[in-house]
This record gives structure tokens, C-alpha cells and sequence, in this order.
């Protein structure tokens, strides 16, 4: 059955309606946030991304925070004046050396003790009912495995919006979705815990980490769910765009797209038309690629 949600706000609470009839009745309250910080993150940044889960309507009681690598004084000062103020629900971990973000989201894995885990970036700004939304789906729809939604990027003011990623809402249009690019927004997504590592979790696979892992998942037959409402303030710019440059990136998208293509989830005509398409985003000037995800890429 094509599972289509639709949101509404009633005065109790939030509770979701649908092609079938479902109870309001919560299984999940808790739930895990997993962030990873490096040495280049600006301290103010991080402060905001952490208060902005302090601010949940559901509040977390597993904050799961990895170092990654040796952090500069002043993120170590961020991080030690919020240890003080959340006690045992911040939980540090500290790797030795940078390994990259996939490697610390699953070394962080390993510490979150909630089955539902909200990822968070440490340069963003969630909204205050960004969990309790996401729960909900969850709790009504318990074949969801993966959950996220809509994402507002901006450069320097949250509350001026530069674009909106607008995922695809259904299981069949995440599926059909995935085929071309990828189907969840990872800085807002909440997912189980047991469905992650079940397929591996998070493997190396350069700037496409979370990409891969979706795959892998819904080739597994775990189903997802994207609430189409504004989740998230994603903090962007010209370096968001300069990341996905370069042969080492294009390599990496047509890597990705063989591995579909080998897994018989898209067929050789759609391997080489996304090849052919990615690979000519990455290799394009900055200025033409901030083009095309703003204006090509996003509603």
C-alpha cells in the first residue's frame, strides 16, 4: 500500500492520518543525537547546533558528541561549558586522529544507546519539534526505518532562506529517487539504530557516505519517510559547492552509480546517462555548479 502521510496539528498534540487508519499512540520517547566536530568548525557554530537540541519539544536523553581528531581551545571550551549544564546526557567521545566524518559517525553509533538516532551537523540549527515530528512517524508508522525532511539552506541569517532541499515524500518515490540522487537529507535524519548496523553502517566512501548507506538499506527492503516540512536551518555557502568538485569526487559518483548498476538497482542506460551527468556537475566551474544545485537541483 503507497504510504502517504499528511501532518496535522490538533490541539493535544501532532498525530498523522493517511490510507489507513492508525492510533496516536506512542511506543518511542526516546531517542539518541549523533554529531561529529572537527578541528575547522567555528566554535559559535557548534554552540547554536547543540542549543538547538537543548530547545527540543522532545528532549534527548543520549547526546552522543565525537571528537573527531584533536579539537583547537576554543571547541574544547564550547564543549566542556555544555558538559556543565547537561551533565550525563552529553556524552564525549574522543578519537586519536581526524578520520573523517563516516568513521566517526560509526565509531559514534557504537555509543548511542537509543534505537531512534537523530544525526545533526555541527554547523546547523534544527527546529524546535524537528525530533518530536519525526518520532511521531515512528511511532505510527513502525515499517519506517529512515526519516527525515525538508531542509532550509541560508549563509549567514537563519531566518533568510537561500533555497530548500524538498526530498521525495513516499517509500516508491524515495526508491525511484535514489536511482538519480540521493533521497534523504542526512543533516536531519532519524533512523533505527538496529536497521543501520544491520546493513554495515556508515563504510567509507568519500563525501557519499550517507548515500551509500541509504542504498544499501533500502536494497535490504527497509522502508523510508520523508515529512514534507521544514526540519532543519542548513548552514551553506561557496564551500558546500567546492566540496563536490574534482575528478576524486566525480570518480567517487560514478563508483557509487556502478555499485547500483552491479546490484541491479538501476540498469546500464541510467548508470551511464547519471555518470555522464555527475560527473560533468563535478568537473564544472564553482559557479555553474552552485547554479545547478540551487536552481536545476532543488524546488
Amino acid at each position: 500500500m503507497k504510504l502517504r502521510l499528511r501532518l496535522l496539528e490538533i490541539e493535544s498534540g501532532l498525530f498523522f492520518v493517511g490510507e489507513r487508519n492508525v492510533m496516536n499512540k506512542e511506543n518511542y520517547r526516546k531517542y539518541s543525537v549523533l554529531m561529529s566536530v572537527y578541528h575547522k568548525e567555528k566554535p559559535e557554530y557548534l554552540r547554536q547546533a547543540i542549543e538547538s537540541i537543548q530547545k527540543q519539544s522532545f528532549l534527548t536523553d543520549d547526546f552522543v558528541l565525537v571528537c573527531d581528531g584533536p579539537l583547537n581551545p576554543e571547541l574544547d571550551a564550547v564543549i566542556a561549558a555544555k558538559q556543565q549544564k547537561m551533565g550525563d546526557t552529553l556524552n564525549v567521545v574522543r578519537l586519536a586522529k581526524n578520520g573523517g566524518l563516516g568513521n566517526a559517525l560509526n565509531e559514534g553509533i557504537k555509543h548511542c544507546k537509543n534505537e531512534l538516532v537523530a544525526r545533526m551537523d555541527s554547523d546547523d540549527i534544527a527546529y524546535p519539534d524537528r525530533c518530536e515530528k519525526q518520532i511521531h512517524v515512528f511511532n505510527t508508522h513502525p515499517e519506517v526505518s529512515i526519516c527525515s525532511g525538508v531542509v532550509e539552506e541560508f549563509a549567514t541569517d537563519p531566518e533568510v532562506v537561500d533555497t530548500r532541499r524538498v526530498p521525495p515524500e513516499t517509500n516508491a518515490e524515495i526508491m525511484e529517487f535514489a536511482k538519480k540522487r540521493n533521497p534523504f537529507n542526512h543533516p536531519c535524519v532519524m533512523y533505527k539504530k538496529t536497521a543501520v548496523e544491520s546493513v554495515g553502517s556508515y563504510q567509507d566512501f568519500y563525501l557519499l557516505e550517507d548515500y551509500y548507506l541509504w542504498l544499501r538499506m533500502l536494497m535490504a527492503g527497509y522502508q523510508g519517510y520523508n515529512i514534507q516540512e521544514p526540519l532543519l536551518h542548513m548552514r551553506a555557502g561557496s564551500e558546500l559547492y567546492l566540496r563536490r568538485a574534482g575528478w576524486k569526487y566525480a570518480k567517487t559518483q560514478m563508483r557509487l552509480f556502478k555499485f547500483m548498476k552491479d546490484s541491479g538497482f538501476i540498469a546500464n542506460g541510467q548508470y551511464v546517462k547519471s555518470c555522464v551527468i555527475r560527473s560533468g556537475s563535478a568537473l564544472a566551474p564553482n559557479w555553474l555548479r552552485k547554479y545547478i544545485f540551487e536552481k536545476a537541483l532543488r524546488k
